[in-house]
């Protein structure tokens, strides 16, 4: 720009005009702290995921079971947790976001899968690649199912 120019009012979206409450950034609007929640658990849940990492270490090249671990037993928590507060506890509404988006999505790590996905593609090793392409979404929804079924049978159980 040039000296004395004005700036020019197409680099500003036309169809925001902040003057309007309605369309101010969603954290004016109250989801500060949901927003603040689910970072704090989603640091709790890689922390989780990296001393897992720690306890059972996978060599270079070989099948990452810590990871199709952490994934399946991460699914099945939410399994276990989206039941209780959905059919047992009335929750506070940042629980939600903290531990189920927030821890659990920190602790469950899909984009290491798909970059595991990668390294053994990149080392000659497709079909292993795709196995585990396959056992890492069956493993994560038969968990995710599994744990559902178990804690609604468990809960119906308990009221006899």
């Amino acid at each position: 720009m040039s000296k004395g120019a004005q700036p020019s009012r197409a680099a500003t979206d036309p169809d925001v005009d902040l003057a309007v409450p309605a369309q101010r950034p969603v954290v004016a609007r109250g989801l500060g702290p949901v927003v603040a929640v689910v970072a704090l658990g989603g640091a709790i849940g890689a922390c989780a995921r990296y001393g897992a990492s720690l306890l059972w270490t996978t060599r270079p090249g070989s099948f990452p079971w810590t990871t199709l671990l952490v994934n399946g037993v991460g699914c099945a928590v939410i399994g276990v947790f989206m039941v209780v507060i959905t059919d047992v506890w009335a929750a506070h509404r940042l629980v939600r976001p903290f531990f189920g988006t927030g821890v659990l999505g920190g602790f469950t790590t899909f984009s290491t899968y798909a970059v595991d996905i990668q390294k053994f593609v990149a080392a000659g090793q497709p079909r292993t690649g795709l196995a585990y392409l396959a056992l890492t979404p069956l493993v994560a929804l038969t968990a995710v199912w599994s744990a559902v079924w178990l804690t609604r049978r468990a809960l119906v159980w308990r009221h006899r």
